[in-house]
């Protein structure tokens, strides 16, 4: 199931974080859509697993404007989270709100999630599993800053 694909990362069973040697994923692909919900996108990323014969298929299809996306928002968390140590709860309870994130023409709120009847325990935990996580982050976001160096906002 090769057709249309354009790039592939082989082995990324071996890279994958704390799942390395691990992982059941085990290549990540660029090309056009496979999946039927995503037709509508030129380009799209997927990741691709064994299954029970043991040959490859595809077990998740991205397309490459929502992994901009959480990379977005993934980012903004981060940087939330550097200074967010200044609040009691790690958040304003009276503002939740963390960024708006202009994004094609509309708006990408992020904000802590209110909502959820164990937050002030829950970022807590989250807080510090993002500081345990520190190595597989650093290491990744040093690379993606490099490579965005080089594209010169492309």
């Amino acid at each position: 199931m090769n057709e249309k694909i354009v790039l592939t990362a082989q082995g990324y069973d071996r890279v994958d974080g704390r799942n390395a040697y691990q992982s059941t994923v085990k290549k990540l692909t660029l090309g056009a859509p496979v999946n039927e919900e995503n037709k509508k996108m030129q380009i799209a990323a997927q990741l691709w697993k064994e299954n029970k014969d043991g040959e490859l298929a595809i077990s998740m299809e991205l397309p490459i404007h929502q992994i901009f996306d959480l990379m977005i928002f993934l980012s903004r968390t981060l940087l939330y989270f550097k200074e967010a140590y200044r609040f009691p709860l790690l958040y304003n309870p009276d503002n939740p709100t963390v960024e708006r994130i202009g994004v094609q023409g509309g708006v990408l709120p992020v904000e802590i999630c209110v909502d959820n009847p164990n937050i002030n325990e829950d970022i807590q935990t989250f807080s510090q599993s993002l500081s345990d996580l520190g190595e597989l982050t650093g290491e990744r976001l040093r690379t993606l800053t490099h490579i965005i160096e080089e594209l010169e906002l492309y």
